[in-house]
């Protein structure tokens, strides 16, 4: 076929190493713009991006032309060697392995939008581990609890 066309829509949610708050306020913005250069470096088009201080989620129109794996290893590795690079944090910034992926249609585009664009408000009432947990049983993704999140020992 002489051309490809998609419209692939993902929401993409990771958090600190050990959901550290350490994603501050001042720096903020700086990080998400960072990472929507790598994503249009990666010829994909950022929809939204916003988080809270231990975690981030990022609604994308990804491009078949690349994996997911590698588009957040691009994502997760070059920030943290940014966040890093820049000082941000007094000790070494780490994301914790892994992520979700989570995929949908254009009629759900808006809303997911503005799930995004208002997580401190939502993040009053529900932490991030019920989050995420809550997106794993709406997706009806089977899942260990055990291995969600890595707590500092």
């Amino acid at each position: 076929m002489a051309n490809t066309y998609s419209q692939i829509y993902l929401q993409f949610v990771f958090s600190v190493k050990y959901r550290d708050s350490v994603i501050h306020k001042d720096w903020k913005n700086e990080l998400y713009k960072y990472v929507t250069g790598i994503i249009k470096n990666n010829n994909h088009k950022l929809i939204s991006i916003n988080g809270m201080p231990d975690h981030i989620h990022i609604l994308v129109c990804m491009k078949p032309t690349q994996s997911i794996s590698d588009l957040l290893q691009d994502i997760k590795g070059n920030s943290s060697k940014w966040i890093n690079e820049k000082g941000f944090v007094k000790r070494k910034f780490e994301w914790q392995e892994g992520y979700g992926a989570f995929s949908y249609g254009q009629s759900q585009i808006k809303d997911v939008i503005a799930y995004i664009e208002a997580q401190e408000e939502h993040h009053k009432k529900k932490s991030f581990k019920e989050e995420y947990i809550d997106f794993l049983k709406i997706f009806e993704i089977t899942y260990d609890e055990k291995f969600i999140f890595k707590q500092l020992i």
